[in-house]
């Protein structure tokens, strides 16, 4: 019975070994670079734009109803395909070096790569038209490059 409580010792303990051994080997498999992602979609721009609606002269808030008027009159038109609103919480620096804390919106557009630089062009009349209609410092743009399949 002894030798073969030790034969089982044994074979636990070297298959222990082997398993340990090739342990880093299997989680390193995971790791590896198995080749390129799947590439799927065309390219395309997203675009996310940045709204407060506090008003730094002190004026009533840009609401829900002012904001999304907006969008249907100044953004639409020229973004037909689709676009997505999302409200949000923001705060910035504004120019007199104040933190300021707001109510905003996060406007994402797509648009393919292709249509860059019309796009381009007409999100930045957003920009101004918004700043102007609603005595803004600033609406924030962050542009980058994805795939979009539809």
């Amino acid at each position: 019975m002894n030798v073969r409580l030790t034969r089982n010792r044994a074979a636990l303990a070297l298959a222990g070994l082997l398993l340990a051994a090739a342990a880093p080997t299997a989680y390193a498999s995971l790791d590896a670079d198995t080749g390129p992602a799947p590439t799927r979609g065309t390219p395309y721009v997203e675009t996310q734009l940045f709204f407060g609606t506090e008003r730094p002269d002190g004026g009533p808030a840009v609401t829900d109803r002012q904001f999304m008027a907006f969008v249907d009159q100044e953004v639409t038109p020229d973004f037909p395909d689709g676009l997505t609103v999302q409200n949000g919480r923001g705060q910035w620096r504004d120019a007199n070096g104040r933190i300021e804390k707001e109510r905003s919106y996060e406007l994402i557009l797509l648009y393919p790569v292709t249509a860059a630089g019309v796009s381009d062009r007409e999100i930045e009349e957003v920009r101004r038209a918004y700043e102007k209609a609603f005595a803004q410092e600033v609406v924030g743009r962050v542009d980058d490059r994805t795939r979009a399949d539809f």
